[in-house]
């Protein structure tokens, strides 16, 4: 028989026999010309290609003891492994003047996939399933039969799908000797071992025909088009020794290790700008000092964590693959990278082609309004105001003075609880140096002994001023009146002697506030932030007799207050306009007395914060664990005794070694969220352990 005549009997047949028969004789002497693909191959109508629109579902892997659920894998599979059959059938006559020795590669990996597919069909056969009683999906078909030359193919089918193979069939070959399917998971294991093969006729293909010069991974990744990506060439979890087998560089499985692009789902865009609350104080004249962009660039990689698997970050510096690698081999799933040229997107990105869900910048300011401009055509809706209508909706949000503010009116709706605080310490606003000495003399009169004047615009504990005696020097009243000069007012309230520092987190959608969750805080002795607690339950943090306050009634207390909070202030937050993070810093504190009170706003951040960034951590840490956020500076570099943050974290990961679950989650040690080696002003490190108490190796 022609190989021409095979391989049309494959895509155009509607018997299921006679696309999975092959004769022993095949000759190429007629090739023929090229022949279109059709919409679909001909199937009989039971192995018709579903019509559902959505993602097809994968039965569940809890259930993989019943036999039912394994068939609906296997059939899964079986599918998938008919489809193979059907394209390499359209590869010859979509080329009939490709190489012999090509075309008769196609045609041995073919007569494998034929096997496979009979193997399958045995294989459900045993355990009463019939090939055809679940839908089948033609995805497969949809992204590999519009291939223009044979380097599509090998590139869609051998390199993409099949190298994703190299994951699937390795894993499930596990999975089902674990529940004692033995006979599946021999089958799983025949046809991996065939994959490395087909993977590796595919690469050796790849490089003769991609560009000289080019590497495996810079040539793979310019031949897939939108929405293949070099994505759909791997699973998890992500097989390494399988690619060293079939002949894959270290570059490439490193490379293919880390990416990550949407499959499909709309992203999100974030973008990282630390220091939009010095420019709202500073106005359009701030410019980042040294240190200042040194903690930035350092920290910009958080946004790895905040962002999900399918969202796209937009960094200033390309992290270190090396780097990158680690996070993954900590059971990190990362985001889509995309490196800024000038602080700007590039003009050529293929992201301005595409539609994007929502932007993320860290916090709405001028800054990331004018990078995440190109993007607003391509936004579903409309995103938070810019221009003047940020100026004047959005902007007095980030002030602490709106903060206290809000919170004054919350207390005057309605009687006071006795444990909330009262109104003496919300802080008021002042806005000459006569207002400010009045309001400290007030206060004093008032019993506060300790008092601390902030600067409107602060973030994380940072530009205030605290006033232990009670005459002024006069640095501290220089400090003032230079801070009167730059903001034009100041917040005073007294010093309160805070039993727990606590955030609670909200996301404000268009529909209303929806809480995010809780997250402890540590801050030092002069309230400058340290890092972020997250706890499997809020009371699991609390120091001994703080659980009954917190938790009293039904609902607790700590919900009904926020829960109030939130209902009070979101009509306010929605008419701004602004959309996206907002956290809330609160305390609970001594009264004279030493009686438990809260304050349940300490500041309002309208924008992502560290704690937000503990809360997103968890979703990668197994059941059960605690996971600390510790931040670390040039301080705590010289009390360690290590000349650089790379050396002292190498130190403390051999202390504090990763280890992952049988799901692959964290389940206890050190992982950096931004590059240790490279760090030159600042070191974020997330430590997960089974017990809270063990969470702060940083700081021993």
């Amino acid at each position: 028989m022609e190989l021409r005549e095979l391989a049309e009997r494959i895509v155009f047949s509607k018997d299921l026999e006679a696309k999975l028969w092959c004769p022993e004789v095949i000759t190429d002497h007629s090739p023929g010309v090229a022949l279109p693909a059709p919409v679909v191959p001909h199937r009989h109508v039971c192995l018709k290609f579903s019509e559902s629109k959505g993602k097809s579902v994968f039965p569940s892997l809890r259930m993989l003891e019943k036999e039912c659920i394994r068939g609906k894998i296997l059939h899964y599979f079986a599918n998938h492994e008919l489809l193979a059959t059907e394209l390499m059938a359209l590869v010859i006559l979509k080329f009939p003047d490709a190489p012999k020795s090509f075309r008769r590669g196609v045609l041995k990996t073919l007569k494998d996939e034929q096997l496979h597919t009979r193997m399958y069909l045995c294989r459900l056969k045993k355990i009463q399933v019939e090939f055809g009683q679940y839908p089948v999906n033609g995805f497969f078909w949809k992204m590999i039969a519009p291939m223009r030359t044979p380097m599509d193919y090998v590139s869609r089918l051998s390199l993409t799908f099949e190298q994703a193979n190299l994951d699937f069939s390795k894993f499930f070959e596990g999975q089902f000797n674990q529940v004692g399917d033995l006979d599946s998971s021999k089958l799983l294991g025949r046809i991996y071992r065939d994959e490395i093969s087909h993977v590796g006729y595919g690469l050796k293909w790849f490089r003769r025909w991609k560009e000289p010069g080019q590497t495996d991974w810079e040539a793979f990744e310019a031949q897939l088009d939108f929405p293949l990506s070099p994505r759909r060439a791997k699973a998890s979890p992500f097989n390494v020794s399988g690619r060293e087998r079939v002949g894959f560089d270290d570059d490439f499985i490193q490379r293919l290790h880390v990416y990550s692009k949407s499959k499909g789902r709309t992203p999100g865009v974030f973008y990282f700008n630390l220091f939009a609350e010095q420019i709202m104080a500073g106005g359009p004249g701030f410019t980042p000092n040294k240190r200042q962009l040194a903690y930035e660039e350092d920290l910009e990689t958080i946004l790895l964590f905040l962002a999900r698997s399918d969202d796209v970050v937009l960094l200033r510096k390309q992290p270190r693959l090396a780097y990158l690698v680690t996070l993954k081999d900590a059971g990190l799933e990362l985001p889509q990278i995309e490196k800024l040229e000038n602080g700007a997107v590039r003009q050529d990105s293929e992201l301005l082609d595409r539609k994007v869900g929502q932007l993320r910048p860290w916090a709405w300011s001028p800054d990331a309004i004018s990078v995440l401009e190109p993007f607003k055509a391509r936004l579903p809706q409309k995103p938070s105001p810019s221009g003047a209508a940020w100026e004047k909706e959005i902007r007095p949000m980030f002030g602490k003075d709106w903060s206290a503010l809000q919170l004054r009116h919350f207390l005057l709706q309605a009687e006071l609880p006795d444990w909330l605080c009262p109104l003496q310490v919300v802080g008021d606003v002042v806005d000459s140096m006569e207002q400010a000495i009045a309001r400290m003399d007030l206060l004093r009169q008032e019993g506060f002994e300790r008092l601390v004047v902030k600067s409107i615009f602060g973030a994380a504990g940072g530009n205030m001023l605290r006033l232990w005696e009670t005459a002024l020097t006069e640095r501290q009243m220089a400090w003032i009146r230079n801070t009167l000069k730059r903001e034009k007012r100041l917040l005073i309230e007294p010093w309160l002697d805070r039993w727990i520092d606590f955030s609670v987190h909200w996301e404000v959608e268009p529909s209303g506030i929806r809480s995010v969750g809780w997250t402890h805080l540590n801050v030092d002795a002069r309230g400058q932030y340290r890092g972020s607690m997250w706890m499997p339950s809020f009371t699991r943090g609390l120091p001994p007799g703080l659980a009954k306050f917190a938790h009293e009634g039904e609902p607790d207390r700590m919900v009904r207050i926020y829960e109030d909070l939130a209902n009070f202030l979101q009509p306010l937050i929605l008419k701004t306009g602004f959309r996206g993070p907002m956290g809330l810093d609160a305390a609970i504190y001594r009264d004279p007395q030493g009686n438990p009170m809260l304050k349940p706003v300490l500041e309002i951040n309208p924008r992502f914060t560290m704690g937000r960034l503990a809360l997103e951590l968890r979703r990668h840490i197994a059941p059960g664990c605690a996971g600390h956020l510790q931040m670390a500076g040039i301080p705590d570099l010289k009390k360690s005794g290590f000349p650089g943050f790379g050396q002292w974290m190498h130190a403390l990961r051999k202390k504090y070694p990763v280890r992952l679950d049988d799901h692959g989650r964290l389940n206890s040690g050190m992982v950096c969220l931004n590059d240790p080696s490279e760090a030159r002003g600042c070191l974020a490190v997330w430590q997960v352990a089974r017990h809270p108490h063990d969470c702060h190796g940083l700081y021993r």
